[in-house]
């Protein structure tokens, strides 16, 4: 990371450039045996009273004392990816929210109020891409009163580290009390090289509504009416069952075919039958359905603490394209 000019560290950024991606270099320890440096890169979301909050990638904000700067500059946002398809953020929260659609929703300018009574963050969130038309105040007081009026908390679905992603509005949310409940990321990859993967043979069953022994494996038991709408809506949506011994199927897996992009989920294998390439399987057959229909793109959601499924969608090539979070609105009765 280089940060001199002419052989100096110089400061070259100011509160100005609030809102721009930079890259900074402060003082981390001063002592006997010298002075250590740490880097940040990030997206730099305030600067107040001496203090600088940089936003990363991931949506972790750091902290950083003006008096601590040795250098920083702006820098250009997060370079084009070399391999697998190409795609802007808006893009992609469309059809993410395509593939989880909601029972009710209702638009606040750009935004996308979402509801589903309860069942996945997913469809119950404010969907806040572009302007909702109204000051930030204003709009998150409508969002409030919206999910208020149908017995729900108020969730917003933002994202952080790609180019016209929000962490300004993270920053707005948090400095307003709103917490952040949930950080996944969303990755993208290439469809036919996960469809060229070795034959599955016909174990997988492919359907178009999840059965009962389908909802049986899902993790979200007690799958209600509400639930199945949720599940079975999209453009092209596919149930993908790898029976098991009894009732209850050894894998399953969700997809919804959306123009070039097919979009995974509820991959799930019971533990009993995991390590015998069962999640590969179900995804295989499932991209060579997608690629039947015209697809050619792949992107799927996963925490960051699923470290098996974060294993295998790396081994099939998906890569992060941004960092997404649910903020929830602060209880105002408790104050």
């Amino acid at each position: 990371m280089e940060f001199t000019a002419g052989g100096r560290l110089e400061v070259r950024i100011t509160g100005a450039d609030v809102g721009k991606r930079v890259s900074v270099r402060r003082v981390s320890e001063d002592g006997p045996a010298g002075r250590k440096f740490t880097d940040t890169v990030g997206v730099l979301t305030s600067w107040d009273e001496g203090v600088l909050l940089i936003t990363r990638r991931t949506g972790e904000r750091v902290e950083i004392e003006e008096a601590t700067l040795v250098a920083g500059k702006v820098v250009p946002a997060e370079p084009a990816r070399r391999r697998g398809p190409s795609a802007t953020y808006a893009e992609l929260a469309r059809v993410s929210s395509r593939a989880w659609q909601p029972v009710e929703s209702e638009r606040l300018g750009a935004w996308e109020l979402r509801a589903a009574h309860g069942f996945t963050r997913r469809a119950n969130s404010v969907l806040p891409v572009g302007d909702p038309g109204l000051p930030l105040d204003a709009a998150l007081t409508r969002v409030r009163e919206w999910y208020a009026e149908r017995g729900l908390p108020a969730y917003a679905q933002t994202a952080t580290g790609a180019e016209g992603t929000q962490e300004l509005l993270c920053a707005e949310l948090a400095e307003r009390g709103w917490v952040r409940e949930v950080s996944a990321e969303l990755r993208i990859a290439a469809l036919a090289p996960i469809g060229d993967q070795a034959d599955p043979g016909a174990e997988v069953v492919l359907t178009r509504t999840p059965g009962e022994a389908w909802l049986a494996r899902y993790q979200r038991k007690g799958a209600s009416e509400v639930a199945l709408k949720v599940l079975c809506a999209g453009p092209s949506v596919w149930f993908a069952t790898v029976p098991g011994e009894g009732e209850v199927p050894a894998a399953i897996g969700r997809c919804v075919v959306d123009g070039r992009w097919a979009g995974f989920a509820a991959v799930e294998v019971d533990p009993a039958h995991r390590r015998r390439g069962l999640a590969t399987k179900v995804m295989t057959v499932l991209a060579r359905q997608a690629l039947d229909e015209g697809a050619s793109a792949a992107w799927l959601q996963v925490e960051a603490d699923n470290e098996g499924a974060r294993v295998l969608y790396d081994r099939m090539g998906f890569a992060t394209h941004h960092a997404y979070h649910h903020y929830r609105a602060p209880d105002r009765s408790a104050r």
